[in-house]
């Protein structure tokens, strides 16, 4: 056992939830350590579509001007390809600035994003431990000990104390800690799926839904030329698409290429746009996605991102929200007074922030999702879109993709901290 290490705060994962909010509360003074089971650079089952109502969020946390080096076209358009309908609307722009510019989306793969963001919170002051997994949160006094082991060497273990713990795991793996979810196996779960391709011919402002019996997805244009395009499908529909498929070649079919085949099979949109590509990679897939909305804070513990609560990413929004997530929870953590009872109450303020930006986009991702799930879902959609088409454009905007991030519109002063917790 190594020596115990004592920091302000400890986050565990380093997604965009868990690096926004070290990056936040180290460059405010803190000392956070930051806890990664696995090595950079990783691929994410993600839509990595990034709203541009988080261009200034990303300018104060330092990575703006990284981020639009590196991301993909500006997306102006949004559409829906079902079946052989391929409509377009425009995309609502976000109010950037004084000058009130519109401003667009773009996307980003998450193998250069969380780099860019885990590199910021290291030069920030963040300690980070990678590849090294959480097992155990147990009390200590006022602190928190977290015991985490390398994955390389199980047998030598490390204690993190911090008053602050903060669970930005995401929601799809089960675990030992108790902010992870136990995970069952239903039918209706819906999987996910996501590959990179090289030489589509999606139009480059373009993002898509798309629409299928038993699922839906997106595509979108990111970094160096790759088109991203990711999906989700039921359990019990993939399982149908792999045995017919698998009875129709007389062989093994695995689940992703159920998922292409049936894509390419029954969206002309899709077709299409791979038509001439490549795959840049394998598909990947994670899940059972689980949305809806979880406790922000409890047992002592702060959550953030997939693990607080989580959209259907029919919007497009889980990047957003989790680095909105990280922001908030930081605001909240600054200014917290010391003790339990000090961060009883910064989780109850969380929470209400959480559910006043984010609730509105999570019950709409619901419904969309239902009728896009339901019987003839695709094909209702297709009609209610096809004779009228701002309503792509106005899903967008309740999506949250124009809605300014709280603290940064009014010019709230970035504090400093100079003492821990403690």
């Amino acid at each position: 056992m190594r020596r115990p290490s004592t920091h302000d705060a400890i986050v565990i994962g380093a997604g965009p939830a868990g690096t926004s909010i070290a990056l936040a509360l180290a460059r405010r003074g803190w000392g956070v350590a930051i806890v990664e089971k696995n090595m950079f650079p990783r691929r994410k089952v993600c839509g990595e579509y990034i709203s541009a109502s988080n261009l200034t969020l990303l300018d104060r946390l330092g990575i703006g001007d990284a981020w639009r080096a590196e991301a993909g076209p500006e997306i102006r358009r949004v559409g829906l390809f079902s079946g052989d309908a391929c409509i377009e609307a425009e995309m609502p722009g976000a109010r950037l600035g004084p000058a009130a510019r519109a401003g667009f989306g773009r996307a980003l793969g998450r193998d250069v994003l969380d780099i860019l963001l885990l590199d910021a919170a290291r030069s920030a002051g963040a300690q980070v431990f990678q590849p090294c997994r959480a097992v155990a949160v147990e009390r200590e006094g006022d602190c928190q000990a977290v015991r985490i082991e390398a994955r390389d060497c199980r047998d030598e273990a490390t204690i993190l104390r911090a008053p602050v713990v903060v669970a930005a795991h995401g929601s799809w793996e089960p675990g030992p800690l108790p902010s992870q979810l136990e995970k069952k196996s239903r039918p209706s779960d819906l999987l996910g799926f996501k590959a990179h391709f090289t030489g589509s011919s999606l139009a480059p402002d373009l993002m898509p839904l798309i629409t299928f019996r038993g699922g839906y997805g997106g595509m979108v244009t990111a970094d160096h030329g790759r088109m991203s395009i990711s999906c989700c499908i039921r359990r019990d529909r993939l399982a149908l698409l792999r045995s017919g498929l698998a009875a129709e070649r007389g062989g093994h079919v695995s689940a992703a290429e159920a998922v292409e085949h049936h894509l390419m099979a029954t969206c002309r949109g899709v077709r299409e746009a791979l038509e001439e590509a490549s795959a840049d990679g394998p598909w990947l897939a994670a899940g059972p996605i689980r949305p809806g909305i979880r406790a922000g804070y409890e047992g002592d513990i702060f959550r953030a991102g997939n693990a607080a609560g989580e959209s259907h990413p029919i919007i497009a929004e889980g990047i957003s929200m989790a680095l909105q997530s990280g922001w908030l929870l930081a605001r909240q953590l600054d200014d917290a007074q010391a003790g339990q009872a000090g961060r009883q109450a910064a989780g109850r303020r969380y929470e209400a922030a959480w559910r006043g930006l984010f609730s509105t986009r999570i019950l709409a991702a619901e419904a969309i999702a239902r009728i896009a799930l339901g019987p003839g879902g695709a094909a209702l959609m297709e009609a209610v879109v096809r004779n009228f088409p701002l309503a792509l454009t106005l899903g967008a905007r309740l999506s949250g993709k124009t809605k300014p991030v709280p603290g940064l519109v009014e010019g709230r002063p970035t504090p400093s901290r100079q003492a821990p917790l403690e």
